[in-house]
């Protein structure tokens, strides 16, 4: 990218200059979780469903902030917990609304194939006003992949208006919030929906340790030999992206969050 064009409103930087302040802290906004947020939160604690640590979810709102995104997708809505964070940056506290509310992206898509949780998203989505531009995908994220991509290719010949992929693509920001040992293969096959410039935001997953021993075959792993492989999926498909994109990683409290930019 030539550095007079950041891509991020930011002239005259380097690659390296913008990808660093694009991975920063927004000290101003702080790691407060809005009002909304925290009774969701409240909700995960007595269904014991585990969150993405707050540290973690502070730095994906303030990157997200940076991000000039048309089309968004968060993939693992879940019940809700980071869609909150998302909703509270492009909306403002219903509560209380601010004067001048961040710009949203264009289309927002909430992919959760879990039904139980669809009613929760849908309420906080019109909750907060944004009935107009955001979404949720009840899909396994494979499918929608393989269908968003069939659609892509099928819809070339065709005017906008006759596009009627449930993803609206490209992808100008990717942010991923699945169990562990499916991050790797979700990351991988969302990179490749990233539109030149897009950002990509995900947890790490953490190294494995220990030995696990050999798996007899891929239908009798066990947890553990599970997480050694999907680590060793996720360690290849940075190897590949690092080839010919930025990606950037920042340690947090409770995990390490990986910032991947298509080039």
């Amino acid at each position: 990218m030539a550095s007079g064009d950041s891509g991020f409103g930011l002239p005259q930087m380097s690659e390296q200059e913008m990808f660093d302040r694009l991975l920063s802290e927004d000290s101003a906004r702080g790691d407060s979780e809005p009002a909304i947020a925290a009774g969701i939160g409240e909700q995960m604690l007595h269904m014991s469903l585990r969150p993405l640590p707050r540290s973690m979810r502070a730095r994906i709102r303030d990157i997200s902030a940076r991000v000039p995104a048309r089309n968004a997708v968060l993939i693992g809505g879940g019940i809700g917990h980071l869609s909150a964070w998302l909703l509270d940056l492009w909306c403002g506290d219903p509560a209380n609304p601010p004067e001048q509310p961040t710009s949203h992206p264009e289309s927002f898509r909430i992919v959760e194939p879990g039904g139980k949780f669809g009613v929760i998203i849908d309420r906080l989505i019109r909750r907060h006003g944004a009935e107009n531009w955001t979404q949720i995908i009840q899909m396994p994220w494979g499918e929608l992949t393989a269908e968003a991509a069939t659609w892509s290719a099928a819809s070339a010949a065709l005017p906008d208006s006759a596009n009627p992929s449930p993803l609206p693509l490209p992808l100008d920001l990717i942010i991923i919030d699945t169990a562990e040992n499916e991050r790797a293969a979700t990351a991988a096959a969302a990179f490749e929906l990233l539109s030149p410039g897009g950002v990509m935001l995900v947890q790490e997953p953490e190294v494995p340790t220990g030995d696990v021993g050999e798996a007899v075959s891929s239908s009798k792993m066990t947890p553990a030999q599970r997480k050694v492989e999907s680590f060793n999926t996720w360690i290849e498909f940075v190897k590949r992206a690092s080839e010919s994109h930025s990606l950037g990683f920042v340690e947090l409290t409770g995990g390490t969050l990986a910032v991947l930019r298509r080039a």
